[in-house]
């Protein structure tokens, strides 16, 4: 390891706080935590960070928000930590630009291999720059990845980081079938079978903006498999 990834706890229980503390320092990372949301936030911007677990339930700024304004200004990986299991409060904080989602109660190792996984996504797509303007096509739905741009019937089309995610593997595997497991994978990162419910929201969402908008479809539903895009 050439340095110590650096941890960001935020989290406003010190008991929870510190288990994580300590057991994150025992894996050999450097951690510091943090228990008020508006000071959290201050320390984003200000400290040096490899990755932040994120409460949503905060003193004076709480997880969501400070979500959204980390993302103004840093791609730093967050994985959100919270109480409520509600599948629509994982999207709108998936949808603010959180690399992850985990429920309380969680078992350690669930974490750390969250942990793990969000740093080398974040680690990899720093290192994995679109040097030849790469271009990835379906019919007239267009995506420059090194521009962060999707194109279709040459109206540039607003996505989320997660939308644009979803899009951009769909279309790295055109023509195959991919299912729910594999997307959440692939996507989100999650690596059991549970909760595979956000994909059909988010595959919800780009139909809304793509397929709807421009009266073309593009996503198409594989009954009792999973989706798939097609030309």
């Amino acid at each position: 390891m050439m340095g110590k990834d650096r941890i960001f706890i935020v989290e406003d229980e010190h008991r929870i706080a510190r288990f994580l503390q300590i057991e994150l320092e025992h894996e050999g990372y450097d951690t510091a935590i943090e228990e008020n949301g508006l000071r959290a936030f201050e320390r984003i911007a200000q400290e040096d960070y490899d990755l932040v677990l994120l409460d949503i339930m905060l003193p004076d700024m709480d997880g969501m928000t400070i979500c959204r304004k980390v993302r103004e200004i840093s791609n730093i990986p967050i994985i959100m930590l919270t109480a409520r299991d509600d599948v629509e409060d994982k999207v709108h904080g998936l949808d603010l630009g959180a690399d992850d989602y985990i429920t309380k109660p969680f078992a350690i190792q669930e974490l750390l291999a969250r942990v793990r996984n969000a740093l080398r996504k974040y680690k990899n797509g720093e290192s994995d720059i679109d040097v030849n303007g790469e271009r990835l096509q379906v019919k007239d739905m267009v995506m420059y990845p090194s521009r962060y741009e999707v194109m279709v019937q040459g109206e540039e089309v607003q996505l989320t980081k997660k939308e644009y995610a979803l899009l951009e593997y769909m279309l790295r595997n055109k023509r195959n079938v991919l299912t729910r497991d594999q997307i959440l994978q692939e996507v989100w990162g999650y690596d059991y079978t549970g909760d595979t419910n956000v994909v059909d929201v988010y595959i919800r969402y780009l139909r809304a903006k793509i397929d709807d908008h421009f009266h073309q479809k593009y996503i198409y539903t594989v009954r009792g498999v999973g989706y798939a895009i097609k030309e």
